[in-house]
């Protein structure tokens, strides 16, 4: 897997609006938010998709997941409501080949979240 813009930031070469950190993941503003709020957090481990997950990476996926409970309270969004998303390859919109889970909310989301072809 070639180096993408994530392991750029994770290893501090280029800026990002962190705005949390462990030793298993990282979570940033989103530089073209869709959202009031909308936070990436991503493992430190490099994975291209959700297809190049196994069974060993479920801890840490679970782990970005209690990580996006956790920015939600600190962004005051968790009790009116917030989205996670995760997309997988061009046509689910995934655009950074390192897997990341969007944080979105601040305000009410529709559904379904694009309705174009």
């Amino acid at each position: 897997m070639s180096e993408t813009i994530f392991d750029k930031i994770i290893k501090r070469e280029i800026p990002a609006d962190i705005v949390y950190e462990d030793e298993q993941s990282l979570a940033f503003r989103d530089i073209n938010p869709q959202a009031p709020v909308h936070i990436l957090v991503i493992p430190k481990k490099a994975i291209a998709t959700i297809n190049d997950l196994t069974e060993s990476d479920e801890q840490l996926v679970g782990h970005l997941y209690t990580v996006a409970a956790h920015i939600a309270r600190a962004e005051g969004i968790a009790n009116d409501g917030f989205r996670t998303v995760m997309n997988c390859n061009e046509h689910g919109g995934q655009s950074v080949y390192h897997i990341h889970l969007h944080v979105l909310g601040g305000k009410p989301l529709g559904w379904p979240p694009y309705a174009g072809d």
